[in-house]
């Protein structure tokens, strides 16, 4: 199958992502990675009018440190997790988690926040994500909002985020010392969605 029909939007800034959002209408989807989306427009799961490509946003695509926190911005690549110094050092859950998606093609162009986006529960990033404690940040109109991974998820494919809202940044308190985690999933074959996963953070505190 090919997709229906669309039109095909890139923006320079995030000012006109969402002025496009805005005037679009609901029937449009964010193009981060893609990895979700173009496999669910080609099968017509999917068939929004416009997508709205954000790739071309400048300064989108970092993985940082500040203020006690992680910081995972909306065009940072799973690659860019499974090799970060920071994460291997700081957050070493989230490498478990982006070493058992997919393969390696996938990890190259997917996103971390887009995998959140989408809303899959068969997706392995919003277990570890609820585990550490995320929060994440949507900016649309009305500026910056902030919201806890624990009101992130609504249901099947749905998702706490506002119709003219881009999920652009997830935020991780920093693991305390004394902490660690593991993610683990059950697969037919290597780079399946889970058939069950499980992910688990421990702080250890007075011994």
């Amino acid at each position: 199958m090919i997709p229906r029909g669309f039109e095909y939007f890139a923006p320079r800034s995030l000012d006109e992502a969402i002025s496009l959002l805005q005037k679009l209408g609901p029937e449009v989807k964010i193009l981060s990675g893609g990895q979700s989306l173009i496999p669910m427009m080609k099968l017509r799961l999917a068939s929004p009018q416009s997508i709205i490509d954000i790739n071309r946003i400048p300064a989108l695509d970092y993985i940082s440190e500040l203020d006690g926190a992680l910081k995972i911005g909306a065009l940072a690549r799973e690659s860019d997790l499974e090799n970060s110094p920071l994460i291997k050092s700081r957050c070493p859950i989230l490498v478990d988690t982006t070493i058992v998606i997919a393969d390696p093609l996938i990890r190259n162009q997917a996103t971390v926040c887009g995998n959140l986006a989408h809303g899959d529960p068969a997706n392995d990033h919003p277990a570890t994500m609820l585990a550490l404690g995320a929060v994440i940040v949507a900016t649309g109109p009305g500026g910056v909002r902030e919201i806890p991974i624990e009101s992130f998820f609504t249901g099947l494919f749905s998702t706490a985020l506002e119709p003219e809202e881009i999920l652009t940044e997830i935020r991780i308190p920093a693991p305390p010392p004394s902490s660690g985690g593991a993610y683990l999933k059950l697969e037919r074959k290597v780079g399946d969605y889970a058939t069950a996963g499980v992910a688990v953070q421990v702080i250890l505190r007075a011994g």
